[in-house]
């Protein structure tokens, strides 16, 4: 069980060898005589050749001996292992070396964004900060996912409605990728926010009580999902498919604004079917 913030060291070890022993050795044209291996993925050597470092460095990274490769080294890293874009800014937070302004967990929306939440009707808006702890939201969003007033402050987070709330468990019709989708965001979010406790044990919590959850967390995976499409089982009008839209306020960089739009005329009209007479 989670119990500490971000260990580093061992997180960046792990993750370099769950990215190299993803790699497939006939991606990188390797002669035929080194094909014969008994570890999937690359091996140290070749991603130490790939990267331009000693075969010992790769060694002690990956063994969490407590390195802090430089942001050249890091950069060098990336492009071995080919890591895509979150997963690569991913390394750069593990490694500490990406550039970083000054940490202020958002646990309550800035009147200026709880403002436009409510100014987006009729679209379905909310406001989030990067635990999925929702701050604020318009009465379109709560008819569509849940009265979030009737909740207690600790269970108005995004992650925790899915996991564990009894009424939106099945609320999502692809559970299994918007569960994997989310826990691939909250990955990223966990290495760039390192002291957040708070985000700790909410981590902890899920990987304890949800064998979903947890599986997917062991798998590693890095993605920050700005966009999309839910399919929705909304038990008074039906399945509604939204498009949603995440975006980051310049002055409020912890928090993040979700709109939905519908996706097609029948979603729409579901959606007018929630509004009040």
């Amino acid at each position: 069980m989670m119990t500490r913030t971000v260990d580093t060291s061992q997180e960046l070890a792990a993750f370099l060898r769950t990215r190299r022993e993803r790699l497939d050795p006939h991606d990188f044209g390797l002669p035929s005589r080194r094909q014969a291996r008994r570890t999937p993925g690359l091996r140290r050597e070749e991603v130490a050749e790939l990267a331009g470092v000693s075969i010992d460095y790769i060694v002690r990274l990956e063994q969490g001996r407590g390195l802090r490769p430089s942001a050249d080294v890091v950069e060098a890293l990336a492009g071995a292992l080919r890591l895509a874009p979150d997963e690569r800014a991913y390394l750069f937070d593990l490694a500490r070396q990406r550039p970083r302004t000054a940490d202020k967990l958002a646990t309550t929306a800035t009147a200026p964004l709880a403002r436009l939440v409510a100014d987006l009707s009729p679209l379905p808006a909310m406001l989030m900060n990067h635990r999925y702890d929702i701050l604020a939201w318009n009465g379109e969003m709560a008819r569509l996912l849940l009265d979030f007033d009737t909740l207690p402050p600790p269970q108005r987070n995004s992650m925790w409605l899915c996991l564990m709330h009894p009424g939106t468990r099945e609320f999502y019709v692809d559970r299994e990728r918007v569960v994997r989708e989310s826990v691939a965001h909250l990955r990223a979010a966990w290495a760039a926010h390192p002291e957040d406790q708070a985000l700790t044990d909410l981590i902890a919590e899920f990987t304890a009580g949800d064998e979903e959850f947890a599986h997917w967390w062991a798998e590693r995976d890095v993605k920050v999902k700005g966009r999309g499409r839910k399919v929705l089982r909304h038990p008074d009008v039906g399945t509604i498919a939204v498009d949603f839209e995440t975006l980051t306020p310049l002055q409020d960089t912890d928090q993040l604004l979700v709109i939905y739009r519908a996706a097609n005329e029948e979603s729409q009209s579901a959606l007018d079917r929630l509004r009040p007479r």
